[in-house]
Protein backbone atom coordinates (compact mmCIF):
# COMPACT_ATOMS: atom_id res chain seq x y z
CA UNK A 1 0.00 0.00 0.00
CA UNK A 2 1.06 3.37 -0.90
CA UNK A 3 -0.29 5.99 1.11
CA UNK A 4 0.94 8.77 -1.12
CA UNK A 5 -1.25 7.55 -3.80
CA UNK A 6 -4.07 7.34 -2.45
CA UNK A 7 -4.06 10.54 -0.60
CA UNK A 8 -3.09 12.43 -4.38
CA UNK A 9 -6.35 10.55 -5.80
CA UNK A 10 -8.54 11.86 -2.76
CA UNK A 11 -7.19 15.49 -2.90
CA UNK A 12 -7.39 15.02 -6.64
CA UNK A 13 -11.26 14.60 -6.05
CA UNK A 14 -11.16 17.02 -3.26
CA UNK A 15 -9.98 19.80 -5.66
CA UNK A 16 -10.98 18.65 -9.13
CA UNK A 17 -7.60 19.50 -10.65
CA UNK A 18 -4.04 17.28 -10.44
CA UNK A 19 -2.53 20.78 -10.35
CA UNK A 20 -4.75 22.16 -7.14
CA UNK A 21 -3.84 18.47 -5.64
CA UNK A 22 -0.19 18.85 -5.74
CA UNK A 23 0.08 22.40 -4.58
CA UNK A 24 -1.98 21.26 -1.35
CA UNK A 25 0.79 17.98 -0.89
CA UNK A 26 3.69 19.79 -1.94
CA UNK A 27 4.12 17.62 -5.30
CA UNK A 28 4.50 18.42 -9.14
CA UNK A 29 1.47 18.52 -11.53
CA UNK A 30 3.67 15.48 -13.26
CA UNK A 31 4.29 13.95 -10.12
CA UNK A 32 0.43 13.46 -8.66
CA UNK A 33 -0.51 12.97 -12.36
CA UNK A 34 1.93 10.06 -12.33
CA UNK A 35 0.79 8.60 -8.76
CA UNK A 36 -2.81 8.70 -10.72
CA UNK A 37 -1.52 6.86 -13.38
CA UNK A 38 0.14 4.08 -11.03
CA UNK A 39 -2.52 3.63 -9.24
CA UNK A 40 -4.63 2.76 -12.40
CA UNK A 41 -2.40 0.46 -13.67
CA UNK A 42 -2.00 -1.41 -10.46
CA UNK A 43 -5.70 -1.70 -10.67
CA UNK A 44 -6.30 -1.91 -13.58
CA UNK A 45 -9.14 0.40 -14.30
CA UNK A 46 -9.76 4.01 -14.96
CA UNK A 47 -10.36 6.73 -11.80
CA UNK A 48 -10.80 9.98 -13.81
CA UNK A 49 -11.90 10.76 -17.08
CA UNK A 50 -9.57 13.58 -18.30
CA UNK A 51 -10.53 16.30 -21.12
CA UNK A 52 -10.41 20.20 -21.69
CA UNK A 53 -12.85 21.62 -18.66
CA UNK A 54 -10.47 19.53 -15.98
CA UNK A 55 -10.81 15.64 -14.15
CA UNK A 56 -13.88 14.08 -13.47
CA UNK A 57 -14.16 10.69 -11.19
CA UNK A 58 -15.28 7.49 -13.35
CA UNK A 59 -17.75 5.19 -11.80
CA UNK A 60 -15.70 2.93 -10.65
CA UNK A 61 -13.34 5.77 -9.23
CA UNK A 62 -16.36 6.99 -7.49
CA UNK A 63 -17.44 3.58 -5.79
CA UNK A 64 -13.77 3.35 -4.28
CA UNK A 65 -13.78 6.95 -3.01
CA UNK A 66 -15.29 6.18 0.38
CA UNK A 67 -12.93 3.72 1.09
CA UNK A 68 -9.99 5.50 -0.12
CA UNK A 69 -10.93 8.79 2.32
CA UNK A 70 -11.64 6.21 5.34
CA UNK A 71 -7.91 4.92 4.55
CA UNK A 72 -6.29 8.41 4.54
CA UNK A 73 -8.28 9.30 7.55
CA UNK A 74 -6.94 7.19 9.16
CA UNK A 75 -3.43 7.32 8.13
CA UNK A 76 -3.73 10.86 9.48
CA UNK A 77 -5.09 9.66 13.22
CA UNK A 78 -2.23 7.36 13.46
CA UNK A 79 0.35 10.09 12.24
CA UNK A 80 -0.92 12.49 15.09
CA UNK A 81 -1.14 9.66 17.42
CA UNK A 82 2.65 8.52 17.09
CA UNK A 83 3.20 12.09 17.34
CA UNK A 84 2.12 12.82 20.42
CA UNK A 85 3.77 9.46 21.57
CA UNK A 86 6.71 11.49 20.88
CA UNK A 87 5.74 14.33 22.85
CA UNK A 88 5.66 12.87 26.00
CA UNK A 89 8.75 10.55 25.69
CA UNK A 90 10.34 13.26 27.68
CA UNK A 91 9.44 16.63 29.70
CA UNK A 92 8.19 17.36 33.23
CA UNK A 93 5.22 17.12 35.42
CA UNK A 94 4.66 19.91 38.18
CA UNK A 95 2.37 19.11 40.45
CA UNK A 96 0.97 21.19 43.37
CA UNK A 97 0.04 19.32 46.58
CA UNK A 98 -0.49 19.06 49.82
CA UNK A 99 1.25 15.78 52.54
CA UNK A 100 -1.07 13.56 52.09
CA UNK A 101 -1.88 13.44 48.94
CA UNK A 102 1.92 13.27 48.21
CA UNK A 103 2.52 10.66 50.88
CA UNK A 104 -0.23 8.01 50.10
CA UNK A 105 -1.57 8.76 46.03
CA UNK A 106 1.25 9.90 44.09
CA UNK A 107 3.59 7.71 44.95
CA UNK A 108 1.61 4.37 43.41
CA UNK A 109 0.31 6.68 40.41
CA UNK A 110 3.61 8.13 39.47
CA UNK A 111 5.46 4.34 39.97
CA UNK A 112 2.91 3.04 37.24
CA UNK A 113 2.95 6.44 35.05
CA UNK A 114 6.86 6.31 34.61
CA UNK A 115 6.52 2.25 33.86
CA UNK A 116 4.98 3.70 30.73
CA UNK A 117 6.28 6.70 30.15
CA UNK A 118 10.07 6.48 31.87
CA UNK A 119 11.38 9.84 30.37
CA UNK A 120 8.82 12.25 32.22
CA UNK A 121 9.72 13.91 35.16
CA UNK A 122 8.67 15.49 38.24
CA UNK A 123 8.09 18.18 40.57
CA UNK A 124 6.26 18.54 43.41
CA UNK A 125 5.86 21.27 45.63
CA UNK A 126 4.06 20.94 49.05
CA UNK A 127 1.87 23.44 50.56
CA UNK A 128 -0.89 24.64 52.12
CA UNK A 129 -3.92 25.12 49.93
CA UNK A 130 -3.58 29.14 49.32
CA UNK A 131 -0.19 28.23 48.18
CA UNK A 132 -1.28 25.68 45.75
CA UNK A 133 -4.57 27.77 44.15
CA UNK A 134 -1.59 30.69 43.39
CA UNK A 135 0.67 28.39 41.86
CA UNK A 136 -1.89 26.77 39.33
CA UNK A 137 -3.36 30.85 38.88
CA UNK A 138 0.10 31.78 38.21
CA UNK A 139 1.11 28.93 36.35
CA UNK A 140 3.88 27.66 38.67
CA UNK A 141 2.43 24.23 38.42
CA UNK A 142 0.27 22.20 36.04
CA UNK A 143 -2.05 21.15 38.09
CA UNK A 144 -2.65 20.59 42.01
CA UNK A 145 -4.68 18.79 44.31
CA UNK A 146 -7.13 21.47 46.65
CA UNK A 147 -10.20 21.23 48.78
CA UNK A 148 -13.12 21.93 46.65
CA UNK A 149 -14.96 24.12 46.10
CA UNK A 150 -12.15 26.60 45.03
CA UNK A 151 -11.24 29.63 42.82
CA UNK A 152 -14.17 29.83 40.41
CA UNK A 153 -11.35 30.86 37.48
CA UNK A 154 -10.28 27.13 37.95
CA UNK A 155 -11.56 24.35 35.85
CA UNK A 156 -11.82 21.51 38.72
CA UNK A 157 -11.90 17.36 39.22
CA UNK A 158 -13.64 15.89 42.14
CA UNK A 159 -11.25 12.88 43.24
CA UNK A 160 -12.45 12.03 46.66
CA UNK A 161 -14.56 12.81 50.01
CA UNK A 162 -12.41 12.40 52.86
CA UNK A 163 -13.57 11.68 56.45
CA UNK A 164 -11.81 14.39 59.00
CA UNK A 165 -11.37 12.28 62.14
CA UNK A 166 -10.56 13.20 65.82
CA UNK A 167 -6.98 11.98 66.69
CA UNK A 168 -6.03 11.09 70.77
CA UNK A 169 -3.50 9.59 72.46
CA UNK A 170 -4.22 5.84 73.30
CA UNK A 171 -5.13 6.67 77.11
CA UNK A 172 -7.71 9.52 76.76
CA UNK A 173 -10.72 8.74 78.90
CA UNK A 174 -12.41 8.33 75.15
CA UNK A 175 -10.27 6.07 73.81
CA UNK A 176 -13.25 3.20 73.54
CA UNK A 177 -15.84 5.73 72.54
CA UNK A 178 -17.54 4.17 68.81
CA UNK A 179 -17.71 8.40 68.12
CA UNK A 180 -16.08 11.43 69.62
CA UNK A 181 -18.81 13.97 70.52
CA UNK A 182 -18.20 17.29 69.45
CA UNK A 183 -18.57 19.18 72.88
CA UNK A 184 -15.45 17.26 74.07
CA UNK A 185 -13.28 18.77 71.39
CA UNK A 186 -12.98 21.77 73.87
CA UNK A 187 -12.00 19.24 77.46
CA UNK A 188 -8.47 18.70 75.78
CA UNK A 189 -5.44 21.24 74.34
CA UNK A 190 -6.10 21.22 70.84
CA UNK A 191 -3.62 20.77 67.98
CA UNK A 192 -5.03 22.92 65.24
CA UNK A 193 -3.83 21.94 61.52
CA UNK A 194 -4.44 24.86 60.07
CA UNK A 195 -2.59 27.86 58.07
CA UNK A 196 -3.84 30.63 55.67
CA UNK A 197 -7.42 30.78 54.70
CA UNK A 198 -9.78 27.81 53.58
CA UNK A 199 -9.27 25.90 56.71
CA UNK A 200 -12.18 23.17 57.14
CA UNK A 201 -11.50 22.28 61.09
CA UNK A 202 -12.51 26.17 62.19
CA UNK A 203 -15.31 25.51 60.05
CA UNK A 204 -16.49 22.41 62.36
CA UNK A 205 -15.84 24.64 65.59
CA UNK A 206 -18.15 27.38 64.04
CA UNK A 207 -20.68 25.05 62.25
CA UNK A 208 -21.36 23.79 65.94
CA UNK A 209 -20.35 26.92 67.85
CA UNK A 210 -17.37 25.80 70.27
CA UNK A 211 -13.93 26.90 70.97
CA UNK A 212 -12.10 24.59 71.55
CA UNK A 213 -8.27 24.83 73.46
CA UNK A 214 -6.28 25.64 70.80
CA UNK A 215 -2.07 25.41 72.01
CA UNK A 216 -0.12 24.67 68.98
CA UNK A 217 -1.03 25.39 65.09
CA UNK A 218 0.54 23.83 62.08
CA UNK A 219 0.11 22.76 58.40
CA UNK A 220 2.21 19.41 59.54
CA UNK A 221 0.39 16.62 59.66
CA UNK A 222 3.04 14.46 61.41
CA UNK A 223 4.27 17.20 63.88
CA UNK A 224 0.13 17.04 65.24
CA UNK A 225 0.30 13.11 65.53
CA UNK A 226 3.98 13.16 67.51
CA UNK A 227 2.11 15.69 69.89
CA UNK A 228 -1.33 13.57 70.06
CA UNK A 229 0.72 10.35 70.95
CA UNK A 230 2.80 12.65 73.73
CA UNK A 231 -0.26 13.18 75.43
CA UNK A 232 0.05 17.10 74.44
CA UNK A 233 -3.81 17.13 73.05
CA UNK A 234 -6.00 16.34 70.47
CA UNK A 235 -6.44 17.12 67.35
CA UNK A 236 -8.13 16.37 63.80
CA UNK A 237 -6.88 15.17 61.05
CA UNK A 238 -7.70 13.95 57.27
CA UNK A 239 -7.91 10.23 56.98
CA UNK A 240 -5.88 10.17 54.23
CA UNK A 241 -3.21 11.20 56.45
CA UNK A 242 -4.10 8.60 59.01
CA UNK A 243 -3.44 5.40 56.58
CA UNK A 244 -0.24 3.31 58.18
CA UNK A 245 0.62 6.25 60.76
CA UNK A 246 3.72 5.19 62.93
CA UNK A 247 2.19 6.50 66.29
CA UNK A 248 0.56 5.21 69.32
CA UNK A 249 -2.92 6.99 68.35
CA UNK A 250 -6.44 6.43 67.57
CA UNK A 251 -8.57 7.90 65.17
CA UNK A 252 -12.25 8.20 65.98
CA UNK A 253 -14.96 9.45 63.94
CA UNK A 254 -17.33 12.83 65.20
CA UNK A 255 -20.53 11.56 66.59
CA UNK A 256 -21.18 14.28 63.75
CA UNK A 257 -19.01 13.51 60.77
CA UNK A 258 -17.61 15.87 58.81
CA UNK A 259 -15.73 15.68 55.16
CA UNK A 260 -13.33 17.30 53.01
CA UNK A 261 -13.54 17.09 49.07
CA UNK A 262 -10.77 16.66 47.62
CA UNK A 263 -10.31 17.33 43.66
CA UNK A 264 -7.65 18.84 41.61
CA UNK A 265 -7.66 22.06 39.88
CA UNK A 266 -5.98 23.98 36.92
CA UNK A 267 -6.31 27.21 34.94
CA UNK A 268 -7.24 25.11 31.87
CA UNK A 269 -7.54 21.68 31.48
CA UNK A 270 -7.40 21.76 27.18
CA UNK A 271 -4.13 24.09 28.18
CA UNK A 272 -2.39 21.44 29.62
CA UNK A 273 0.48 19.30 28.46
CA UNK A 274 0.16 15.59 26.67
CA UNK A 275 2.19 14.60 29.51
CA UNK A 276 0.03 16.04 32.24
CA UNK A 277 -3.43 15.41 30.70
CA UNK A 278 -2.28 11.54 30.45
CA UNK A 279 -0.86 11.66 34.47
CA UNK A 280 -4.68 12.65 35.07
CA UNK A 281 -6.19 9.62 33.30
CA UNK A 282 -3.48 7.81 35.63
CA UNK A 283 -4.90 9.19 38.41
CA UNK A 284 -8.28 8.74 37.59
CA UNK A 285 -8.45 4.64 37.83
CA UNK A 286 -5.25 4.01 40.18
CA UNK A 287 -5.67 6.31 42.91
CA UNK A 288 -5.67 3.56 45.34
Amino acid sequence: MNIQKYMAFVKAVEYGSFTRAADALNYTQSGISRMINDLESEWGITLFERGRAGITLTSDGLKLLPQLQRICNEHELLMMQIEDLHDIESGIIRIGTFSSVATHWLPNIIKYFRKDYPGIDFEMLLGDYTEIESWIIEGRVDFGFLRLPTNAEMETIFVEQDRLLVVIPEDHPLADCNQFPVNELVNSPFMLLEKGAKAEISEIFEKHQISPQISFTTWDDYAIMSMVENGLGISILPELILQRIPYQIFAKELEVPAYRNIGIAMREQKSLSLAAKRFLEYLSYRKK
